[in-house]
């Protein structure tokens, strides 16, 4: 009997070489895809009311126009700007009365529209106090309020931002391990299901009571949380289960580098180039996002958009799973033993 031992095959420097390119270029992607959606924004077309007197507004609405910054909607009163708001139909609002200007952001909405916003509300400012130096008459009020602040516990907003890229990884990495660790298709489901109820109450226990990022009903926001991990894990167990381990692969790269930096969760999506931020909606991660963001704070906007698009890539998910061809590979194996297997 030979006591030799064997020795691994050495890796080729080709090889070696080839691996470590490779790992340039996705750590490089990697980057880019973090970094282009903030570096290339602006800001445009953002929506916003302005309401008045026709006589009032016109100039200003024309002025404002010009800039390429804003989206304008006419608004006939103060009221009606703060509903535009609320419905999340509008970042901010001006409102031109007779006692002066008052500006109206929203916070919530877009700590980035709203300094916008407050910029344009300090430019008003010095143009009034110019114009009443000239005429020699006493300068109009420009004012600026927060109609939909964040909360105490997080007034910039920073830390639900911040939140979105946990979310997308959290429900990435429930897909992986399930992928993994869990056989046969009924199981998986389970797994996934069971995921997303434990993973959904537990994360919106952290972010709403504990930390007091999200301010409104506990249970709402553990009911998107829950449903965004179910249909990102979905996604990647059913990919899986279509075309095997490179499903994983391909579940990152839509849920991570794709639908995290599009989520529109720092910028507004109106912000971002092409209609990207628009596209970046109808990815779990802008959605979850949104929604999150609209049942802390704009309770009387339209939440159906986000819920459908969460519904139908966890349709897709459950779908691949369900019916794709290596749904049971493993656990056929392990549930159903061969001849050999038994009489071994």
């Amino acid at each position: 009997m030979s006591n030799a031992i064997t020795t691994p095959a050495v890796t080729p420097w080709h090889a070696t070489i080839r691996t470590a390119v490779l790992a340039s270029v996705a750590v490089l992607i990697v980057l880019l895809a973090f970094l282009w959606p903030s570096y290339t924004s602006k800001v445009k077309d953002l929506p916003i009311v302005v309401a008045g007197p026709t006589a009032a507004t016109a100039q200003l609405t024309q002025a404002l126009s010009a800039t390429g910054a804003f989206e304008i909607t006419a608004g006939t009163d103060r009221a009606a700007a703060v509903t535009a708001i609320e419905k999340r139909e509008a970042y901010g609002a001006i409102v031109t009365g007779r006692t002066g200007i008052e500006v109206l952001t929203a916070s919530a909405a877009s700590p980035v529209a709203a300094q916008a916003l407050t910029g344009v509300s300090q430019k008003l400012a010095a143009q009034a106090a110019e114009q009443a130096k000239a005429s020699g008459q006493a300068a109009p009020a420009v004012t600026t309020t927060d109609i939909v602040p964040f909360g105490e516990k997080d007034p910039r907003g920073s830390n639900l931002a911040v939140a979105g890229l946990p979310l997308a990884m959290g429900g990435m990495l429930g897909g992986v391990l399930v992928s993994l660790l869990v056989t046969g298709h009924k199981r998986r489901l389970g797994a996934v299901a069971a995921y997303a109820v434990v993973g959904g109450l537990a994360l919106a226990a952290v972010l709403g009571p504990w930390l007091h990022v999200l301010t409104g009903s506990y249970l709402g926001a553990a009911a998107i949380i829950g449903s965004a991990l179910f249909a990102t894990a979905a996604l990647i167990v059913g990919l899986h289960g279509l075309i095997g381990q490179p499903g994983i692969a391909i579940g990152a790269v839509i849920t991570l580098f794709l639908g995290n930096p599009l989520s529109g969760m720092s910028l507004p999506k109106e912000f971002l180039p092409w209609h990207w931020g628009e596209i970046g909606q109808f990815f779990v991660p802008g959605a979850s996002g949104t929604l999150l963001r609209l049942e802390s704070y704009f309770p009387n906007a339209s939440m159906t958009h986000g819920w459908l698009v969460l519904a139908a890539w966890s349709l897709v998910g459950v779908a691949m799973l369900w019916f794709g061809p290596r749904r049971d590979d493993e656990g056929m194996r392990h549930e159903h033993p061969s001849a050999a297997q038994v009489t071994a």
